[in-house]
């Protein structure tokens, strides 16, 4: 009987099918959606961006507790991911797998340190930047986006109040920004603060009526708009003003600036090192490359400067810092110079890709508020859903320090086909939005800004000794960052000696590298991405050049570079090896 009855059993068993095995890419691709869902539910500036309404009238959570939460749903993902066979997947999932599985960990190493936990901001960034950008950063079309618009500022309080709370763990744990780098701060909050809402920078989203709204609905959303500013927004800034120059300010870290210094910080700076550069490069091998690339920058300098006829790169360059001919004469004159050479590299751009962006971009000053202080020039994304261009912003303050001969190698790296056209055929590409919106590795991102300055030469911009020492300038300036950054941080270095390095070895005004050694310090790495990014790059194109000889195709070669949006280099190398190996099979 039992022997009958086990028999049963198993021909029951084998009667019965079994449960399907799990399928790895219906799985992963279930989690992307997943991860997808949730930046979007957290990130209401990003969902806004990609024409999606659930973020409207939010700001981000910067609470602590919101905090925990993102790494506690991070955790899960990450176990989620790793359950799943990144083997079985096919290619195209493989990349997708290799970004997320990265970010997860990089966000997860980092939460162990208080660092990243308490130093909310930076001497260029905080909650006034993310206010003020909201005129130009918020589609303007219909009421809906207006109500979204005023409901932004009126979440402002609590942006500022979260701010503070996780600033002031960072002044009882020792965790303050350096002093140096953060003098004049105050005023980039204070000059936000209007006195009347009619004055506010944030009025200007109501100078005039769109068509599809009505007159008495307009005449509403002013009223509130005007509320919100003075009774939100105002009160809000002067808070955080107070607490920034009565508490933040008088405990800001004297001594080395370094975040090395930190409790914590050799191994937290180590982390920000493998972070921005997704390699598993140490602060000393960075430091030991830079070095390596100053000097053969150096050498290329020089030559420059004897063919110009200077006696020396130091003659030559004490001579571009000083001779007034080589600087605008007004703000206009700088705007129209940076415009006009725009439209000339545009004219380029057919010629060195085979796929461009939709998205234009439109040339416009830093804001006044933020401008004091801040970097030459950066660019700020845009979005065919919400109906803004990408925006290439030139700092059009202390116009002594903005020499024009640097404007060719800036307008490549900010503009095209540097950041507009990578950002915005990145937002294009028919990848899964999680891909086109959702990573951002800045190695890649910026080392392909270094790299476009490059294509600058086949341009011919750089037409003058002043432009192409210019050129070497830019080029040396990210070169003394892996100097500079690993010094500071790393090695113990004071501010003033990176000043001097920086003097010693570029052409930048004092001005740009007072405002760029600041950055630095209160940023820790993210120089660093850069060099290393562009050197991967060029070292991939030659590469690629000496593979398929005569059959390589330049345009080809930019477009398989892109193709799949900002990726870690060791997937970038992957990707462009598998690329040649399919051209010499055609």
């Amino acid at each position: 009987m039992t022997r009958f009855l086990a028999a049963s059993a198993l021909a029951l068993a084998l009667a019965v099918p079994a449960p399907a095995l799990a399928d790895p890419a219906e799985d992963f691709t279930s989690l992307r959606d997943e991860v997808w869902e949730w930046t979007l539910d957290n990130s209401p500036g990003l969902a806004t961006s990609v024409g999606d309404r659930r973020g409207d009238g939010k700001l981000y959570d910067a609470s602590e507790e919101g905090y925990d939460r993102s790494l506690a749903e991070t955790r899960r993902f990450l176990t989620r991911l790793e359950a799943i066979d990144k083997d079985a997947l096919p290619e195209d999932l493989q990349i997708d797998y290799a970004l997320m599985r990265r970010d997860f960990a990089d966000t997860l190493e980092a939460g162990e340190f208080d660092q990243t936990r308490y130093v909310v901001f930076t001497n260029r960034y905080g909650p006034q930047s993310q206010l003020a950008s909201l005129p130009y950063s918020s589609p303007l079309f219909t009421v809906a986006d207006y109500e979204s618009y005023i409901g932004r500022i009126e979440a402002f309080p609590t942006l500022v109040d979260q701010v503070i709370d996780r600033s002031e763990g960072a002044i009882e744990r020792g965790l303050t920004q350096a002093c140096e780098p953060m003098e004049g701060y105050e005023d980039t909050i204070t000059g936000i603060i209007s006195e009347t809402p009619e004055d506010s920078l944030l009025w200007g989203a109501f100078a005039s009526k769109p068509a599809s709204i009505s007159d008495d609905r307009w005449a509403e959303l002013r009223e509130r708009a005007r509320t919100a500013i003075a009774e939100d927004a105002n009160p809000a800034l002067e808070r955080f003003a107070s607490f920034y120059t009565t508490e933040y300010a008088p405990a800001c870290r004297t001594g080395a600036p370094g975040i090395g210094s930190t409790p914590g910080g050799q191994e937290y700076y180590a982390n920000r090192v493998r972070s921005f550069t997704t390699t598993d490069m140490t602060p000393q091998q960075v430091h030991d490359l830079g070095l390596a690339e100053v000097a053969r920058i150096r050498a290329e300098m020089d030559a420059v400067a004897a063919a110009a006829g200077y006696d020396s790169r130091e003659a030559f360059i004490e001579q571009l810092r000083t001779d007034p001919q080589y600087y605008p004469q007004s703000a206009q004159n700088l705007m129209e110079a940076a415009g006009a050479l725009a439209k000339t590299i545009d004219g380029w751009m057919p010629r060195l890709f085979g796929t461009l962006p939709r998205l234009p971009y439109t040339v416009q000053p830093i804001p006044a508020a933020s401008a004091p202080g801040n970097t030459t020039a950066y660019y700020e994304p845009g979005s065919l859903q919400t109906g803004t261009p990408g925006i290439y912003r030139v700092n059009t303050t202390e116009l002594d320090q903005r020499p024009l001969w640097e404007l060719p190698a800036l307008t490549v790296h900010e503009a095209v086909p540097g950041h507009h056209h990578q950002i915005s055929l990145q937002q294009e590409l028919d990848l899964h939005p999680i891909r086109r919106n959702g990573t951002f590795f800045t190695v890649f991102v910026e080392g392909w800004g270094l790299y476009s300055e490059r294509l600058g030469i086949e341009m011919g911009l750089y037409d003058t000794p002043a432009k192409e020492m210019g050129r070497l300038s830019y080029e040396m300036w990210r070169a003394s960052r892996l100097v500079v950054d690993t010094g500071i941080h790393a090695l113990g270095w004071s501010r003033q000696q990176a000043v001097d390095f920086m003097r010693e070895n570029t052409a930048l005004s004092d001005a740009n590298i007072s405002a760029e050694v600041n950055r630095y310090i209160t940023w820790p790495g993210q120089a660093l991405a850069y060099k290393l990014g562009e050197l991967k790059i060029r070292e991939l194109r030659t590469r690629a050049e000496q593979r398929l000889g005569e059959d390589f195709d330049l345009r080809a070669f930019h477009d398989a570079v892109l193709e799949n949006g900002a990726v870690p280099l060791d997937v970038l190398e992957e990707h462009i090896d598998t690329w040649i190996a399919r051209q010499q099979a055609v």
